[in-house]
């Protein structure tokens, strides 16, 4: 299967900081790697009502529900670009996660499966110098991935808060050169 990289930008500001270091991360991926940038602003997602047990539960076939859903099956690789908001993901990021869960029980998707061996990654920008600050964040993704049986490629982290402060961190610019370059393992629960 030819790579496809899905970016779900979470922010709530247009070219913010996230933004920019996904955007130096991709122009590293080799041209005949397909890129899709979805901004969840720009396609919200209706409020996740919880429909596990509903019987009539069905596919989404227009609006921006079914646009991300098809989206989402189509990538090889998902790039969730989101800043990290109170140590954790954006509320658009994590209103799109919370779909996953219904995505799960749609007919005919077998969203599970179509998920396993693919490759969920991270890009954050935080305004904080202790990158510790977004491990919530990091283990949100992390786990999403393990328990839909995806690779994990990590978290791309930067520093910056203002428009445009994290084209200052070198060593982040650095760090997203080889970014989607470097393996990516089966994320895995811990085992007791």
């Amino acid at each position: 299967m030819t790579r496809r990289f899905l970016f779900m930008l979470g922010s709530a500001r247009p070219d913010g900081n996230t933004e920019l270091l996904a955007r130096r991360a991709a122009e590293q991926l080799p041209a005949e790697v397909e890129q899709q940038w979805v901004s969840l602003v720009e396609h919200p997602l209706p409020d996740f009502v919880d429909l596990r047990h509903d019987k009539d539960h069905t596919r989404p076939t227009e609006g921006n529900t079914a646009l991300l859903l098809d989206a989402t099956l189509a990538a090889t690789d998902i790039v969730i670009a989101s800043p990290l908001y109170w140590y954790s993901l954006s509320s658009h990021t994590k209103r799109y996660l919370d779909h996953w869960s219904a995505w799960l029980r749609t007919p005919g998707v077998d969203f599970k499966a179509t998920m396993a061996g693919r490759t969920l990654w991270g890009v954050t920008a935080l305004g904080d110098d202790e990158p510790a600050v977004a491990d919530p964040l990091i283990g949100t993704l992390y786990n999403s991935a393990a328990y839909l049986k995806m690779h994990f490629g990590g978290v791309l982290l930067g520093n910056g808060s203002a428009p445009g402060d994290v084209l200052k961190d070198t060593e982040a610019l650095t760090r997203a050169k080889t970014f989607f370059a470097q393996d990516t393992p089966l994320a895995r629960f811990p085992t007791p």
